[in-house]
């Protein structure tokens, strides 16, 4: 190794540098790997030369921290060296090795000084210190510290403490060792501790290295101040006031005093008690002496006592006391219902009391006060009363209008009376009022108009019908007479027809009635009270007589003959279907259905050749006459009504079959009449009438023929025959004498039992002749029958 040796200085995370006495330099706690120099340069040999040399290295100790690299003479950091271990606190700390070249037998020396950095911190061995100071201490006494560590040396090592702290208590003191190395103590300052002030102090104690960059370690310092017992206690109120509602539970607490001590442990107990307390405070409460609670063990009642007032006194372990009031209001609650007293009462009054009607009298209270004891007292708006208030805590219930007992006869007036309080409270109490009748409404009928019927031919004494008046009074007020006002009915009597049962307005009929001669009555029925004075109502009733089949039907034509003799009607034998040969006409007095008639044929000469209606009464011909029919048809016509049962009545209808009345006179005469002939004086009465008849005829022709000859109209009584086809015999031979014939033609046909000729005249404008031919057929019918 030459004796100029060349000082390098090598950068990277440690410093490493060669220096003229051949010596090196490297950094605290160098790293395996770290280049330490080129040795190779140094000696002055190549790389070849080098790697051809044998040269070795040779260091001290039992470790090789070094090693040299044959290829490019680089010496390299073998382990990790760490000056603190190596040295410790020397100030210069160097590992020395040798180079051996054995080509050339030459030793180098090499001395590698391994240098401090600051690389450790400060440190405390308590991270944590807590050092207890009596609040008493004398100011300016002194405290010791523990000293702070650090494991670099020279000036990388400790060179300063500093104290952090908000309060002004404390200061830092350093004292420096025969090591020179300084040591902190705690000075106290300026002023007295006070733990009732400040109890705990928190401090920083700091140390600082000469490094570069400074490095620092720091210490917790808790001062806790040590008590004594110089404070007494305090309340925190000197008047406690309590405000609480009556009828709280027994164990409820009413408040919590509280006394403050600020000493702490046995110095800062408090105990708490009662002073000058009566008897009646101590049964309703207990304070306890631990946690100042105070409970209710009696009965709180606002009505009873709504206030209290004590003491109490808090005292601590050395004897200090101090003392408080208490003062407990008792607030009303709500727990009285009002009460509600009648001091008079009626239970009954009339209909037509006046309104303002005193009822009752009503006295209400409530013992509670304020809201909680003002009422307001009602009853239901639907009831027609009020209460009005006459003086303090009265009240009087009145009517609010006039009464209807026929409305509501009774009434249970519900008293309500309610006080102000939260939640609010109630009494009530039901009055009963009944409601007397007075005489204020007149009988109702249900109906204005009543109308009813009754059949005909009805027992004497039958109820016929019933009505019925109501009259919403009460008793003789409502207790009816029923009666009929007289008057006549088709000239009747009412009375003597119907009576009426007073009491229970049955209707009686006292005679049969008859619907062909009545068919309706109307009268008026009254009812009245037996009020005073009675008050009445009528109404009016129509009854209806329905009639019964008790008519049987009248054959008014062919009129039945009082001699027992039958009708003759002539049906031509030139007669078509459908010619009308006659018409039976009836009538039925009864009415309605009993009056519907229908018309029967019962028995003919020839069933099949007429035919009958129903409902007309027409008699036809079915069909053409045959010469075989019989020259006289009997027809039976039984006239029935549509009653229940049905009533019928018949008669006999002849018919003569012939095409003139010539022809049916002779053929009249040829008919054996199973009779006895009259007697001669009888013909010649006959013949002496006749023949004085047809003379009277005969004049009439005559003036007639005359006057018809000046009319041209002669051609009327051409060859003294007549024709009397096209022309219904029905309209000459009907009832009262062949009315209907009367319309059309005026023939006289004189016929008697005897005659073998028949007189036709012709008289026309005349009733002379209608009449002699009205009372000879009859003669001749009588002729026939006897």
């Amino acid at each position: 190794f030459s004796n100029q040796g060349v000082r390098r200085i090598f950068e990277g995370r440690k410093r490493s540098t060669w220096s003229k006495e051949n010596s090196q330099k490297v950094s605290l706690e160098i790293q395996k790997g770290f280049f330490v120099g080129n040795i190779a340069q140094d000696l002055g040999l190549s790389s070849k030369e080098l790697s051809a040399s044998r040269v070795n290295v040779i260091s001290e100790g039992m470790l090789q921290y070094f090693v040299l690299n044959f290829k490019n003479g680089h010496l390299y950091v073998s382990e990790r060296i760490d000056r603190d271990e190596l040295c410790g606190w020397e100030d210069k700390c160097i590992l020395s090795l040798e180079i051996l070249v054995e080509d050339t037998v030459k030793i180098f020396t090499v001395a590698i000084e391994i240098t401090d950095i600051n690389d450790n911190a400060p440190t405390f061995a308590e991270e944590s210190l807590e050092l207890r100071i009596s609040e008493t201490a004398i100011v300016g006494t002194h405290f010791p510290l523990q000293e702070a560590q650090d494991a670099d040396s020279g000036n990388n090592s400790i060179q300063n403490y500093h104290l952090s702290s908000s309060s002004k208590h404390f200061s830092l003191k350093l004292q420096r060792g025969s090591d020179r190395d300084k040591y902190p103590e705690l000075l106290v300052l300026e002023k007295n501790l006070d733990r009732e002030e400040k109890s705990v102090y928190d401090l920083i104690l700091t140390a600082f290295d000469g490094g570069d960059p400074v490095r620092s370690g720091s210490a917790q310092i808790k001062v806790i101040v040590i008590d004594v017992n110089d404070n007494a206690p305090i309340f925190s109120q000197t008047i406690y006031k309590v405000s609480i509602e009556e009828n709280v539970p027994k164990g409820s607490i009413i408040c919590t005093i509280k006394a403050t001590d600020l000493d702490e442990g046995i110095n800062g107990e408090v105990k708490y008690s009662f002073t000058k307390t009566g008897k009646k405070v101590s049964e309703i409460f207990l304070l306890n002496s631990t946690t100042g609670k105070i409970t209710l063990i009696g009965n709180f009642d606002f009505e009873t006592s709504s206030f209290y007032e004590f003491e109490v006194q808090a005292e601590d372990y050395a004897g200090l006391f101090d003392r408080a009031e208490i003062e407990i209001t008792v607030t009303d609650l709500n727990d009285n219902a009002p009460e509600l007293t009648v001091t008079f009462l009626t239970n009954a009054i009339h209909e037509n009391a006046p309104a303002g009607t005193v009822i009752a009298i009503i006295n209400v209270e409530d013992k509670d006060s304020g809201n909680n004891g003002e009422v307001t007292c009602s009853v239901p708006r639907n009831l027609p009363f009020q209460l009005k208030k006459t003086m303090d805590n009265y009240y009087s219930l009145e009517t609010l209008s006039a009464l209807d007992r026929e409305l509501v006869a009774n009434y249970n007036i519900t008293l309500m009376v309610t006080d102000h309080g939260t939640p609010p409270l109630s009494t009530s109490t039901i009055i009963p009022l009944h409601i007397l009748d007075t005489n204020d409404n007149p009988p109702q009928f249900t109906k204005s108009v009543y109308a009813t019927f009754s059949m005909e031919n009805n027992p004497r004494g039958a109820s016929i019908f019933s009505l019925r008046a109501n009259d919403p009074d009460w008793e003789e007020n409502a207790r009816l007479t029923y009666s009929i006002a007289e008057e006549n009915v088709y000239d009747f009597p009412l009375s003597s027809l119907l009576s009426i049962n007073s009491e229970t307005g049955v209707i009686y009929a006292l005679n049969s009635f008859d619907y062909e001669k009545i068919q309706e009555m109307r009268f008026q029925v009254k009812a009245q009270d037996g009020g005073s004075p009675s008050l009445s109502s009528n109404v009016s009733v129509t009854l209806f007589i329905l009639d019964e089949n008790d008519n049987a039907p009248e054959i008014l034509y062919p009129s039945p003959p009082t001699d027992g003799s039958t009708g003759i009607e002539l049906a031509p034998r030139s007669s078509e279907p459908g010619y009308l040969v006659t018409k039976v006409v009836a009538v039925d007095a009864d009415s309605g259905q009993n009056a519907w008639l229908s018309y029967q044929l019962t028995k003919a000469t020839e069933p099949g050749l007429f035919t009958l209606g129903l409902h007309t009464g027409e008699i036809r011909t079915a069909r053409f006459l045959l010469e075989k029919d019989a020259f006289k048809q009997s027809l039976v016509v039984l006239v029935k009504d549509n009653g229940q049962p049905p009533l019928s009545a018949s008669v006999t209808v002849t018919v003569v079959l012939a095409d003139n009345i010539p022809d049916m006179l002779t053929d009249l005469s040829n008919i054996s009449v199973p009779v006895d002939h009259p007697s001669d004086l009888t013909f010649y009465l006959v013949v002496a009438v006749a023949f004085v008849s047809c003379m009277f005829l005969i004049f009439l022709l005559v003036l007639l023929a005359i006057k018809v000859y000046r009319w041209r109209n002669a051609q009327l009584c051409e060859n003294g025959g007549v024709n009397f086809s096209g022309v219904p015999v029905s309209q000459f031979v009907g009832i009262d004498g062949v009315r209907a014939f009367l319309q059309s033609y005026c023939h006289e046909v004189s016929l008697t039992s005897g005659s073998r000729k028949s007189q036709i005249f012709f008289p026309i404008g005349t009733w002379s002749c209608l009449l002699f031919w009205k009372h000879e057929f009859s003669n001749f019918r009588n002729n026939q029958q006897n």
